[in-house]
This record gives C-alpha cells, sequence and structure tokens, in this order.
C-alpha cells in the first residue's frame, strides 16, 4: 500500500519554492533539510546535492565567517540574527548567470537567519536570502546623481568654477577655522576691467568667452587643494587663500594680474594695454586683526575699487578696520 504524502508539506514545498529569495533550513548537525528551487538556481546546486549534505561542504569559503557565526548562534543559543549589508555585500557565491559566475560577480545579498522550533526534534535554523542588486544598484545611481546635483549646486554654469553659493559656504568655512587655529585668511576680490565695454564691442558671445579663458587661467594658478576661486557675480571673481599672509597674498594677486593680462584677449577699449586686464583688491584677516566675514570682504571690495580709480590693472591691499 504506498504511503500518503502530507498535503501540508506538500504544500510548504510548493510555497518555498514560489518565494522570490533563498531558503535553506538546517538541522541541529548543519546538515540540509530544505532547500528552494532558488538556491537551486542561483547557488547551480541542484536540490538532490544539497539535501542532507553538510552546509559547510557545499560552502566551504563561509567556514568561519559572519554567516557561520550567525548559524551557530542560531542552532546553539535560539539567537536571530540579520546581516549587515554594508560589511557582508555577498557572503554567498550566487550568480544571476554562467557568464557572471566566471566573472566571479555575485548577486549582492541580504542574509537573515533565524532559528526554528521543531516539534519532538532539535532546533533547526532558516537561512533566507534576497537578491538587492538591483536596490544597490538604484541607492549607488542615486548616490551618484547626488554628487553630481552636488556639484552643479555649487558650479557657475558658464565658467565651471565655484559660483557664489560656493564661495559662501567656503568662505565661513575658512574663515572658522582660521579663527580656531589662528592662521592667517587672504580674499582677493578680482574685477575684469571695462567688460561693459568689451561686451558692448564684442557681443555676447565673446563676452562668455572671455569670462571662461579668464576664469579658467586664473583658477589654474591655484595648487593648493583648500584654495578656491569662485565667480562671484557677472565678470568679478574671489579668490579664498586660506593659510596666506598678506605679503604673501600681494604677491599671489600681483602673480594672477600679470597671468591676466600674459592670455593677451584683445581689448579695443581696454586702455593703453589693448588687452584685457583684471584689477584685483586684497584683504588679510590675521590674529592680530581678528575682522569678521563681513568686514573682511567689504576691505577687500574698497581695495578692489581702490585699484578701479587708480588706473585699473593694478593690485591695492586694505588694511584692517
Amino acid at each position: 500500500m504506498p504511503i500518503a504524502r502530507d498535503p501540508s508539506l506538500e504544500l510548504l514545498h510548493s510555497v518555498l519554492n514560489a518565494i522570490t529569495l533563498g531558503a535553506v533550513v538546517l538541522d541541529s548537525e548543519r546538515r540540509v533539510v530544505l532547500w528552494n528551487d532558488w538556491m537551486s538556481s542561483y547557488a547551480q546546486i541542484p536540490r538532490e546535492q544539497a539535501l542532507g549534505a553538510d552546509f559547510l561542504a557545499l560552502f566551504p569559503a563561509l567556514r568561519g565567517s559572519r554567516v557561520d557565526a550567525a548559524i551557530d548562534q542560531a542552532l546553539r543559543h535560539h539567537f536571530p540574527s540579520l546581516l549587515s549589508q554594508s560589511l557582508n555585500k555577498a557572503p554567498f557565491p550566487l550568480y544571476a548567470n554562467a557568464a557572471a559566475a566566471r566573472l566571479d560577480e555575485r548577486l549582492q545579498q541580504a542574509v537573515a537567519v533565524t532559528p526554528v522550533e521543531v516539534s519532538g526534534a532539535a532546533r533547526h535554523c532558516l537561512i533566507q536570502i534576497t537578491d538587492v542588486s538591483i536596490a544597490v544598484g538604484r541607492e549607488k545611481l542615486l548616490r551618484e546623481q547626488t554628487l553630481v546635483l552636488r556639484s552643479q549646486t555649487f558650479a557657475d554654469g558658464l565658467t565651471g568654477i565655484a559660483n557664489r553659493r560656493h564661495f559662501d559656504v567656503a568662505i565661513e568655512r575658512e574663515h572658522r577655522r582660521a579663527r580656531r587655529h589662528g592662521t592667517p585668511l587672504s580674499l582677493l576680490m578680482i574685477d575684469i576691467d571695462h567688460f561693459k565695454a568689451y561686451n558692448d564691442h564684442y557681443g555676447h558671445q565673446k563676452g562668455d568667452q572671455c569670462l571662461i579663458q579668464v576664469s579658467a587661467a586664473l583658477a589654474d594658478m591655484l595648487r593648493r587643494s583648500a584654495d578656491l576661486m569662485a565667480r562671484y557675480g557677472g565678470e568679478e571673481f574671489a579668490v579664498i587663500l586660506p593659510d596666506t599672509d598678506a605679503a604673501q597674498a600681494a604677491q599671489m594677486a600681483e602673480a594672477i594680474r600679470a597671468r591676466a593680462q600674459a592670455l593677451a584677449i584683445a581689448h579695443a577699449h581696454g586702455g593703453d594695454s589693448g588687452v584685457v586686464t583684471v584689477s584685483i583688491g586684497v584683504a588679510t584677516r590675521s590674529a592680530a586683526s581678528p575682522v569678521d566675514i563681513d568686514t573682511l570682504i567689504g576691505n577687500a571690495d574698497r581695495a578692489l575699487y581702490r585699484a578701479k580709480k587708480n588706473g585699473r590693472n593694478r593690485v591695492e591691499a586694505q588694511l584692517p578696520g
């Protein structure tokens, strides 16, 4: 007489084979007593080979791993575990296809190990493995998009250098640092001379090209990572120079002025030089003159105004106060 099959057990197997995650049940000796179709597909181990096998014989690389420890906690101490995805991205050798297996491109996994009480039997444990590759990919894409958006938020749309918002954040950060460490902080305000006349004579397209060329050349002169050149507005630029005293700032300003002139961008209404030039105002915050941000910017602006008033294509420095 044939042995009647338990319909509830058949139903359990059907359910486990229908779910879209890996399901493995181990007995107290860590032998596999349940292995669903998802595991057969992605681990490329048939159920017939897995059932009754020692778990670590199937996955020897997991010996001593966090998964191994979680199984021990479940079987010995009835303690469930949810493995951290950041520390255990792909513990099981599970692959979407044969090509991925050859390249060892594993599915990204979320792993949970749960103790299971079986009436009249020793404790078992359930290992659930979820493929989170799509979610991880989506998160990576969102992270990359965030970085792009952030860079766009802090970059000037025309010149590509830092914009006014970036300047505001950077000057506040560097001012706090200078105040905390007692180090100097210098600021250069730079204005392209006779730029309205340049735009009127050559047209706005040439004017944009001039802004791009000048800003790129001047920004390229900054060698330290903390130095920052930003488009402050229109044809005006600002350069933040941390750990730079007044003499060093004046020297840098003169080098920037000379570099702008050396570009030799023709300017029919640019004064005696006949080329595009810049005027620069310099201001410095030091331990001896601990001015606030508004005062530092105001001092640099006043120095720039004086440079333009005194003939342009020159550098002027503003004393604190």
